[in-house]
């Protein structure tokens, strides 16, 4: 078999069918553009940062995204009424911002796979050589595995200013960065996730990284690296250092 043959081989795998889209987030540093508008509908490329990322769920083979709401509520759902190849679920955080864990938590009822996609909406990415989802959905290991996150090199982290999130083993488990002065791998906001990671979670707002670190815990938090480009599109400034670089593509 030739290793063309082989890569796609390894891909021909099942695709989680639902994925949450984290869109409820304030923005705050990605003002002034929203001051009327959500973040995941600032626009990067000509396209709305939500729709870059339902477009990647859609080709990947995903059917169902539930999306949580809370800032600007009412033009996320107008937006998202007009997406007819996805079928749309909405988890409403009008009354409280519940944070990353706590979104996924208030979701879970209306994420009806297992394991399921995770993903952020305010991330940009380009795959490498085959399709980014489908290649993390093809390494995903339920007997060992809670969570599987799609991580980048620290610097192939386009506008990313942070020191990095994550060490990885030669099996792939994942530590944080610690004392260290800088960890090699960077979060891209997407991620495979297994149902059981919500059980016993805390009630009301909370960071997913309380998750993981009970992963981490068991051993049972790894990582694969991305391939492709990927951009964290989270300022203005940003924005236009991202289009430049895909213009080069």
């Amino acid at each position: 078999m030739t290793r063309a043959l082989s890569v796609r081989a390894k891909i021909a795998t099942d695709v989680p069918r639902t994925a949450m889209v984290m869109a409820a987030g304030l923005g705050k540093r990605m003002r002034p553009l929203t001051a009327t508008r959500p973040k995941p509908l600032v626009e990067v490329a000509g396209k709305p940062l939500l729709d870059h990322v339902l477009d990647r769920l859609r080709a990947a083979g995903v059917e169902r995204a539930v999306v949580n709401v809370h800032y600007l509520p009412d033009a996320l759902e107008a937006h998202l009424r007009g997406r007819t190849d996805l079928d749309i679920a909405i988890s409403d955080e009008r009354a409280q911002l519940l944070e990353t864990g706590g979104g996924l938590v208030k979701a879970a009822p209306l994420i009806d796979c297992d394991p399921f996609f995770a993903v952020n909406s305010d991330n940009l990415w380009v795959d490498g050589p085959a399709d980014t989802l489908r290649l993390l959905a093809s390494q995903w290991d339920a007997s060992k595995m809670d969570a599987l996150l799609l991580l980048v090199p620290h610097a192939r982290a386009g506008n990313h200013g942070g020191l990095g999130d994550f060490h990885m083993d030669p099996a792939g488990r994942l530590r944080r960065r610690g004392k260290a002065r800088i960890a090699p791998f960077v979060f891209t906001g997407i991620q495979i996730m297994a149902k059981c990671l919500l059980e016993g979670a805390p009630e009301g707002p909370f960071s997913t990284n309380i998750l993981w670190d009970r992963a981490i815990a068991a051993g049972r938090l790894y990582g694969a690296v991305h391939q492709g480009l990927w951009f964290d599109v989270g300022s203005p400034p940003a924005i236009r250092a991202t289009e430049d670089a895909l213009a080069q593509v």
